[in-house]
């Protein structure tokens, strides 16, 4: 683990092997061990770099700055310490949206998404429900995080999450969901996202979002799937099966390049 001081934050970061960089980002409430399913696999052919976004895990908690466009403002500031890109960047739910950001907003840094149950498009009800219930929903997290599981995931991993969550101050846990739900929602969501022109692959735990994020892509190596019967964190109850997807999209892409 490395800690590298930007300015106005400190980002705890592991960066391992060699070859074309991978960039991975977790989701909300969470921190880099959520790749640890995947670090292992992808540090044998690649240089792979998993970060714990401010306030998460064991980066500094400045009071403010829980926004998507902050949150790829300090990935592209990490990324310019290491002198690294573009990278295949790879985020899951919050970090789904955040490696999205990345993209639009720095676009020199990516070479390629891969957004894992990504945290955006949601219907406009929902995200402003979220967004107004904020005090309540959080109150029982246990309950909140309930809903993105399946029948079949792991007690073990549940356990877990709430563990994390729970350790996250209140004003990152509140301003960050917040802020998530502004630039989820549908009418906001679609309009931005259309301006990612790199490949993405987005790999869904159901199909309610597919179709509506295939519309957006823009690159001819864009791909969209949906695993029906997992939960929100679906690379950690299926790794093998998400790391080989995402070993064959990269391969397609014929990407190559180290930093």
């Amino acid at each position: 683990m490395a800690l590298v001081n930007l300015g106005d934050v400190s980002l705890s970061f592991t960066d391992e092997g060699n070859g074309p960089p991978m960039l991975f980002v977790h989701g909300w409430s969470c921190d880099r061990h959520d790749w640890k399913w995947q670090m292992p696999h992808f540090a044998k052919s690649h240089r792979v770099i998993a970060v714990d976004l401010r306030g998460h895990g064991q980066s500094s908690v400045p009071a403010s700055g829980y926004d998507p466009k902050t949150f790829a403002a300090d990935l592209d500031a990490l990324l310019a310490y290491l002198d690294c890109g573009p990278v295949i960047a790879v985020g899951h739910s919050l970090g789904g949206l955040v490696v999205s950001t990345l993209a639009i907003e720095h676009p020199a840094r990516v070479a390629a998404v891969v957004c894992v149950d990504p945290g955006y498009l949601f219907a406009d009800e929902v995200s402003a429900a979220i967004s107004s219930n904020l005090q309540a929903l959080l109150a029982d997290p246990q309950a909140f995080l309930n809903v993105v599981y399946a029948p079949d995931t792991p007690d073990a991993l549940k356990a877990w999450h709430l563990d994390r969550l729970r350790q996250v101050p209140a004003h990152v846990l509140h301003q960050s969901l917040a802020n998530l739900h502004q630039a989820a929602a549908r009418s906001v969501a679609e309009p931005y996202l259309k301006r990612r022109t790199c490949p993405v692959l987005a790999i869904y735990a159901g199909d309610d979002r597919i179709g509506i994020d295939k519309a957006l892509f823009t690159h001819p190596h864009s791909s969209a799937m949906a695993w029906p019967g997992v939960g929100h964190w679906l690379h950690q109850e299926r790794p093998d099966d998400f790391n080989l997807a995402v070993d064959e999209w990269m391969s397609s892409l014929n990407l190559d390049g180290a930093c």
